[in-house]
């Protein structure tokens, strides 16, 4: 691999330069771009409706929705990957969103047995097993604890899971959009493990939701004294009903099943419990038929969501922002690379400010188009060192009939009209 600098100095990072490239680029006609307008637009030259008469007043919607252009940016699902409607998969629509913080109404959820209406006067948070006082906690109890706001993603260890026998799903909310990021506030786990006292047998955690599936899950008790949150807010509102209204459990950098909602018991316990969803479930098939589990941990994974099947180029040749997202389970990424050509060479993106460790990182990479296919794919590395591998470096240790934990090097082919498509390289 050879490395190139980034494109931005083809034409430059003031605006006077971004207008001479768009220029060059492409004749404009009115409302081509950014450049000198050749004749009067009415859109600048004649008042409009909009500024003829007064808007809607503030209590016309109580709780602000968004505009009705902006419809589309809802969550989807692949019908084939929904059993029925008490077991849900919902993808973020993360091609039309900027920035890391998703919205609540639109981040991913998942759940095993419909989504369930619990009060907080309802609600109760049980600690037993190997504790020296077992504990109930009411809603009112939890709030008075000392609590946290960080910024973390939730990935389902499915996501991606459906292209390892190949390009599958077009478009980066289908392939990549089992994932949110959210500034969550909670208590952490820690505090009230101690409240109860943990036995020094007790090596592990019991998870169970109130709901009818409960998703035991088993936890060891180094992570749950480390990062856990028990958490009752987002994006700083309640949690959403999907999202385990009131309380639910957060933990950072791990698989998304282990986030347990409408949190109901904690168990401490001196071994695993090797539940059904451990077992049968979130256990990645190796190449010979064997299973390996306590795969917890997200590696580093990125992708590119615009421009990607969703998001087609439509302003034609010239300046052209590239963009999306990347993230670790294991710490902050401190750095992505872009190729336009399918690997043959790398230039590295500009990442945002970052948020915190184990939360999405958004990137950006300014380049010029000139019109050709492009083979487009993004590349992270993470504060440990490690790269985020292609699919066939996957699939040498995997084999083909895993579901979880893809995080290989996505490809958008991107046409010479501007559109792309999902495909896969050698």
């Amino acid at each position: 691999m050879t490395e190139k600098p980034t494109d931005t100095a083809d034409f430059g990072t003031t605006r006077r330069g971004f207008l001479r490239a768009s220029v060059a680029g492409s004749a404009l006609a009115v409302t081509g771009g950014a450049g000198m307008a050749q004749t009067p637009d009415p859109l600048i030259t004649t008042v409009q409706p909009w500024a003829q008469s007064f808007g809607d007043g503030v209590d016309a919607t109580p709780y602000g929705l968004p505009i009705r252009f902006e419809t589309d940016v809802v969550r989807r699902n692949v019908p084939w990957l929904t059993a029925d409607v008490t077991s849900s998969i919902n993808f973020t629509p993360i091609h039309a969103l900027d920035g890391t913080i998703t919205p609540q109404g639109c981040g991913f959820e998942r759940h095993h047995s419909g989504a369930i209406e619990l009060s907080k006067d309802d609600y109760r948070l049980m600690i037993n097993g190997l504790v020296d006082t077992p504990l109930v906690f009411t809603y009112a109890d939890l709030e008075r604890f000392p609590r946290e706001s960080r910024v973390h993603f939730l990935e389902c260890a499915a996501n991606t899971g459906m292209e390892w026998a190949g390009a599958q799903l077009n478009g980066s909310q289908f392939t990549h959009g089992m994932i949110h990021n959210m500034e969550y506030t909670g208590i952490p786990l820690r505090l009230l493990l101690e409240e109860a006292g943990v036995q020094p047998e007790g090596k592990w955690i019991l998870v169970e939701g109130a709901d009818a599936s409960s998703n035991g899950r088993s936890i060891p008790m180094e992570k749950a004294l480390d990062d856990c949150l028990v958490a009752f807010k987002a994006n700083g509102e309640a949690l959403r009903k999907e999202h385990g209204y009131p309380v639910r459990l957060v933990v950072p950098g791990w698989e998304g099943n282990m986030w347990v909602k409408w949190l109901r018991r904690i168990e401490v316990g001196d071994q695993p419990w090797e539940t059904r969803e451990e077992t049968s479930k979130y256990t990645d098939t190796m190449a010979d038929g064997s299973a390996r589990k306590w795969t917890w941990v997200m590696d580093a994974k990125s992708v590119v969501t615009s421009p990607s099947p969703q998001m087609p180029i439509k302003h034609g040749t010239g300046p052209l922002v590239i963009t999306g997202l990347a993230w670790s389970g294991r710490g902050s990424i401190t750095r992505v690379d872009v190729t336009v050509d399918g690997g043959k060479t790398w230039h590295e993106a500009r990442l945002a400010p970052q948020a915190s460790d184990k939360a999405l990182h958004r990137f950006y990479f300014d380049h010029v188009w000139d019109g050709s296919e492009m083979l487009l794919q993004s590349r992270a590395t993470d504060s440990t060192g490690y790269v985020q591998p292609t699919k066939a470096a996957l699939r040498a240790i995997r084999g083909l009939n895993s579901v979880y934990h893809n995080n290989c090097i996505q490809t958008w082919w991107v046409k010479s009209n501007g559109e792309a498509e999902n495909v896969e390289i050698s």
